[in-house]
């Protein structure tokens, strides 16, 4: 006799039955073997930063929530995550969204972004790419609209010349002036906030903020992140500080600032960073250091540029607009071959 006992997406549990013997057994499904052997995808770049959106061939995730189809994806289809960014289909620096009906017909979709280590709340170049793929393939035209994330939902302008306005989510400074004494670095100095993502900010550099100095700002920024995780340092709740941003005076004229923002997989951007942005207006918002209704340069190490604004909610959070452009560059179909070793992604040094 043989009975199902229960189990999940990934794993199922029966018990067999031969006279007086009994035996439980486990049948594990690889994420893979559910998938299609074909996807999809469309490339871009928002301000230098690479976005793959998957069009088609993702795995279906069912009813409810985007919070709620996101820990579906997380937790059963890690190995898709992993094949979209991963070398040899992918690279470390790529950030993936996957495309997903919303719960809410207002939205023009729903949004998973991910990246080589996970998944990511939110993000601000990617919802750019998002925008402006969208647009590529027709489903959407110049002016207003809204994308459902797992963070919440976010608004978008459409406009021309591959130029986008988000509406990001709200956004606020939970510390000032934590002081980390890190060794090798001394005294470090910063707030932490949320902008869809935790943010630790702070003026300490040690060299330019400059494309040649990357390597360097790598590892002085994961000096940072790491003394934050062995000493508990959080955002609200208990919630992770993966994101370093340092930042500096401006190289252009008509900027305000200029940072470097390490992401979660040991990467940096190469766009000034969405939620980023928007975490730094957040803290300039508390410090009453910039007003509502003027528009903020800011540039990344690379050059490029996002110009950012923000609306009060009350006297902490505020709702930060970024604008920026993108522009497509690439569709493929990834092929994943039943034989291939390396069909869910080769790990890459921060796996």
């Amino acid at each position: 006799m043989v009975v199902k006992l229960g189990g999940d997406e990934l794993s199922t549990y029966w018990l067999l039955s031969v006279g007086e013997h009994f035996w439980v057994l486990l049948f594990s499904v690889s994420s893979m073997s559910q998938l299609n052997t074909s996807v999809r995808v469309i490339d871009s770049h928002t301000e230098g930063e690479p976005t793959r959106v998957i069009i088609q061939g993702g795995p279906e995730l069912g009813e409810g929530s985007m919070r709620e189809k996101a820990d579906r994806f997380e937790k059963v289809f890690d190995d898709f995550r992993k094949s979209m960014i991963l070398e040899p289909r992918g690279s470390d620096i790529l950030v993936g969204a996957l495309l997903c009906p919303s719960s809410n017909p207002e939205c023009a979709s729903g949004v998973i972004f991910f990246n080589n280590v996970g998944l990511l709340g939110m993000c601000g170049h990617g919802t750019i790419g998002v925008a402006v793929t969208l647009a590529h393939i027709g489903h959407i035209r110049e002016g207003n609209h809204r994308l459902d994330t797992p963070v919440g939902e976010v608004s978008f302008e459409l406009k021309e010349g591959n130029c986008v306005t988000i509406e990001n989510v709200p956004s606020w400074r939970a510390k000032k002036d934590v002081t980390l004494d890190i060794d090798e670095l001394g005294e470090v100095k910063g707030d932490i906030a949320w902008g869809g993502n935790w943010f630790f900010l702070t003026a300490f550099c040690p060299c330019p903020l400059i494309n040649e100095n990357t390597e360097e700002l790598q590892r002085t920024a994961m000096k940072i992140r790491r003394h934050l995780d062995k000493h508990g340092i959080t955002g609200d709740n208990g919630e992770a500080i993966d994101h370093i941003e340092m930042f500096s005076a401006p190289v252009a004229r008509d900027a305000h600032s200029r940072n470097f923002v390490l992401c979660p997989g040991g990467v940096y951007d190469r766009s000034p960073c969405g939620t980023g942005t928007s975490a730094k207006l957040a803290c300039l918002a508390a410090d009453k250091a910039w007003e509502s209704g003027h528009t903020w340069i800011q540039e990344s190490v690379i050059g490029s540029r996002f110009e950012g604004n923000y609306k009060r909610i009350d006297d902490k959070r505020i709702i930060p607009s970024i604008t920026g452009t993108a522009y497509v560059y690439g569709e493929t179909n990834l092929l994943h071959s039943p034989e291939d070793p390396f069909k869910a992604g080769q790990y890459g040094s921060h796996e």
